[in-house]
């Protein structure tokens, strides 16, 4: 397992303690929902990355790979 660091925030007192009468466990929520946020951020990164190559995949030749392949192979 990894290390960990503590992080702090300011949370009006009125939205603690409703989330205390409500059973919300904050420290587990907000490690959930940051690590959620986290994991869409990094998806969406590599999506804008992919669609950046997409040109350049795009122009690659398939069937002349597939055919420098075989050619490579030999008999």
């Amino acid at each position: 397992m990894g290390s960990y660091v503590t992080i702090s925030t300011k949370v009006r007192r009125e939205i603690v303690e409703k989330a205390k009468r409500l059973g919300i466990s904050i420290s587990e929520f907000l490690r959930k929902k940051l690590k959620e946020e986290v994991e869409k951020r990094e998806v969406e990164l590599i999506t804008r990355r992919l669609s950046e190559l997409s040109d350049v995949l795009d122009a690659i030749d398939i069937e002349r790979l597939v055919r420098h392949v075989r050619e490579d192979r030999g008999p």
